[in-house]
């Protein structure tokens, strides 16, 4: 719990201060926040072409104490090259999109700002395989510090978007500059060979096609809303998919990839019984945050949007009573992911995202166009439902993930807890009603801990 907490701590930071910068964004103005969105959607494609699913082989690399310097000569490398592909495919695709040129300025600062921290994960992995989050952290909320405290100063003296933009180079700039020098003073990274760039670039390219056709099926449908509702409609629908999607990657960068997902790898080939027991137990408790996270973000769509951005964001309300549904989705998915990988299944999974991605392709080109904001949603829901009921379904099969007994106890609370809310609702105070729907869940999660002490 130390390592997640350090990582805690530094995501809060980080995430703080990203919510007050993008808060202020979209209050300023709709137009430039759509067009900052969409920009950082293009980087998360940039990052992960940049990454090329090389961080998940390096793990099993860096376990090797001798060959700790070659891997990260080798890793950063071929990272360096791919960017510089990334970046000529990205001044070819905004020219195809025909996007005004200011957009495609925020587009190309805010999306190499993004795709450079493919650099800085590489130092990340490694004090990761160390048990050095603290660094991880530190390092984090620094960068945070400086780029976005630059970011809502900008914003706040009224500068123009072009120079707001910066903010991303700024945080990504500090990630690589602070990592280099505190790896550098622990081993030292070697000049790689071909021989090696090669071997480890086979081992990437599995992860590689299976990052990269995530980080589309994510980000596809904004691409679609740009086309057929312009950055408004971008800019609505990333209202809400910004707090739905924010507690998603909580779990998964922070508690599953970088703390849980290491001990499945290690404990795989040793000790599969106790990887069961540890993934099962962790997925209870994800399912046991879903739940009332899931309804609360629904039924207080409608204060707690107007409140944070402003009235003009009105049909992120009803977008976010729907997007809630893939909270669920991610949270189990996710873990179900990390332990197929860990199964060195990753082949296997690879199918499962191309097939995600065939699903979201399909569903963007046939309902954005017919219901804009509503389609992309729709788009959205039925590809990560499908993905993750492959993934949950084959690590159901393996290590059967999500036990009976928990599982029937938490629908049975949830239910509960949703007939109480309708019944009182009509009788007593609205925040009174909702506690009183969370409450059997609960209940049920201080019996588990109880019980785990």
């Amino acid at each position: 719990m130390p390592k997640f907490a350090y990582l805690l701590s530094a995501r809060w930071l980080r995430e703080g201060l990203g919510m007050a910068f993008f808060i202020l964004l979209a209050r300023r103005s709709a137009a430039t926040y759509g067009e900052f969105m969409l920009a950082i959607s293009l980087g998360a494609i940039l990052l992960l072409v940049g990454e090329f699913g090389l961080n998940l082989p390096l793990v099993s690399l860096l376990n090797d104490k001798e060959r700790q310097g070659e891997a990260l000569g080798q890793v950063l490398f071929l990272k360096v090259v791919l960017l510089f592909g990334a970046f000529g495919g990205t001044l070819i695709f905004v020219h195809w999109q025909g996007y005004a040129p200011g957009l495609q300025q925020v587009m190309l600062i805010i999306g190499m700002g993004v795709a450079l921290e493919a650099v800085a994960t590489t130092f990340f992995v490694a004090f990761q395989v160390e048990g050095r989050q603290d660094l991880e952290g530190r390092i984090k909320a620094v960068a945070a510090a400086a780029g976005l405290g630059y970011g809502i100063a900008t914003l706040l003296l009224g500068a123009a978007p072009l120079t707001i933009a910066l903010f991303k180079i700024i945080e990504t700039l500090v990630f690589i500059v602070a990592g280099a020098y505190l790896i550098s003073q622990r081993l030292v990274v070697r000049w790689p060979s071909l021989k090696g760039i090669w071997s480890i670039a086979q081992r990437g390219l599995v992860f590689a096609l299976i990052e990269i056709a995530a980080i589309i099926y994510n980000k596809a449908n904004l691409f679609f809303l740009q086309r057929y509702g312009g950055v408004h409609g971008v800019a609505q629908y990333s209202v809400t998919n910004t707090l739905v999607d924010g507690f998603s990657g909580v779990v998964s960068n922070l508690l599953l990839q970088s703390v849980l997902f290491p001990l499945f790898v290690k404990l795989w080939d040793t000790d599969k019984t106790q990887v069961s027991h540890l993934a099962q137990n962790t997925a209870r408790w994800l399912l046991a945050a879903a739940l009332p996270l899931m309804f609360v973000l629904a039924v207080e769509s409608d204060r707690l949007i107007p409140l944070v951005y402003g009235s003009q964001y009105q049909d992120a309300i009803w977008l976010q009573r729907i997007l809630v549904a893939t909270i669920i989705c991610g949270f189990l998915h996710n873990l179900a992911a990390l332990l197929m990988v860990s199964m060195h299944r990753e082949r296997l999974l690879l199918v499962f995202y191309l097939s995600g991605l065939a699903i979201n392709l399909a569903a963007c080109s046939l309902l954005v166009p017919a219901f804009t904001l509503l389609g992309a949603a729709l788009a959205i829901i039925l590809t990560k439902a499908a993905v993750a009921s492959l993934t949950i379904s084959y690590c159901q099969r393996e290590i059967r993930l999500i036990p009976l007994k928990p599982f029937i106890h938490l629908t049975g609370a949830a239910l509960l807890g949703l007939a109480a809310y309708f019944l009182a609702r009509p009788f007593m105070l609205r925040g009174f009603a909702e506690a009183l729907a969370i409450l059997p869940t609960g209940v049920l999660a201080w019996r588990w801990w109880r019980q785990e002490k």
